[in-house]
């Protein structure tokens, strides 16, 4: 027993021992714990290392990160909260609502900074965004309040649109408040919305049948991170039906859909680096209120139009922050 536990002790000593390699003599190792409810992303780590870089926390010097994917599987979720706890880790960024949710429920103590969560208020991740309090702050993706453009984006890029299918996933607190609000842009712009909501994979291609058999002329989608994990299953089935679909956000995952219109998230990751700053630094969760996005980005991928057989008006085009060719 003794021989196995030296063992486990020098394994992980050489683990860590690039860390403290460097970090400054003196210098304390940060810890800090990133809690996903969807894939891994590249363009997601990346994001968050430079917020945390900008303000003097480099990973492999006096920062560790421990990354957690639940895939799409809510499930586990809480073990990973629990996992990273019992890491004993300084700060929990959590990426999407169930995620929060998750990290909430699992600790009063450590501090929590949050992302990708369409509503704070209405699914109970804070009760004010100016005040937070307790151990949360982040940022609101404000999903729900960007579903009426998102609508006359579509409607923009294909004029001849008539009707537009909004698609959820099942249970999710945020469906009900999007599509009020998509029917309020609908009416607006003369179209029909409809919800559809899929509470697992197995669901999705029934759905587009559907879609497809009623002629839907388009289809947008609720942000949440079921529909990013399965995002290019979603994408090859819209485009399959030939049904121009607009998301929330260019992750990889969605990144063939036809267009994308929302914060962007990488920039979001980037200023959360710098919240988990304030808070190693001293500052309390609970005092720094949740921010709003800053930066939105309208991309076309111009081979999903393509291969929809879509001409999009030049002058939607000329509108576009990206134009994937």
């Amino acid at each position: 027993m003794r021989m196995i536990w030296l063992a486990v002790v020098a394994a992980v000593s050489l683990a860590l021992a690039p860390l403290a390699a460097g970090a400054q003599p003196g210098e304390k190792v940060r810890r800090i714990g990133f809690l996903s409810a969807a894939v891994h992303g590249s363009e997601v780590d990346d994001a968050l290392r430079q917020g945390l870089r900008e303000h003097g926390y480099v990973e492999g010097q006096n920062l560790l990160i421990e990354w957690r994917f639940a895939k799409g599987k809510y499930d586990r979720l809480p073990s990973f909260a629990a996992e990273l706890i019992g890491l004993k880790v300084d700060v929990i960024v959590t990426l999407s609502t169930e995620a929060a949710l998750a990290a909430k429920k699992a600790t009063a103590s450590i501090p929590i900074v949050f992302t990708q969560v369409s509503d704070p208020i209405a699914s109970g991740v804070v009760p004010s965004l100016a005040r937070p309090g307790g151990n949360l702050t982040g940022f609101s993706l404000i999903a729900v309040e960007l579903t009426g453009k998102r609508l006359e984006l579509l409607k923009g890029a294909v004029p001849s649109l008539k009707s537009v299918i909004i698609l959820g996933r099942g249970e999710s607190p945020v469906n009900a408040l999007a599509v009020k609000e998509a029917q309020i842009a609908a009416q607006r712009l003369g179209l029909e919305a409809r919800l559809v909501e899929v509470h697992d994979a197995e669901e999705l291609e029934p759905a587009f049948t559907t879609m497809a058999r009623e002629r839907a002329g388009g289809v947008v989608l609720v942000p949440s991170s079921f529909l990013v994990t399965h995002g290019s299953e979603i994408a090859e089935l819209a485009t399959k039906r030939r049904l121009p679909m607009l998301v929330w956000t260019d992750t990889s995952a969605l990144r063939r859909a036809l267009m994308s219109y929302g914060p962007s998230t990488t920039d979001i990751l980037r200023r959360a680096g710098g919240h988990v700053a304030k808070i190693l630094n001293g500052a309390k969760p609970g005092d720094l209120p949740v921010e709003q996005p800053t930066k939105f980005d309208l991309i076309i991928n111009l081979k999903t139009a393509k291969a929809l057989g879509l001409t999009i008006p030049q002058t939607f085009l000329q509108r576009a922050d990206q134009l994937i060719d």
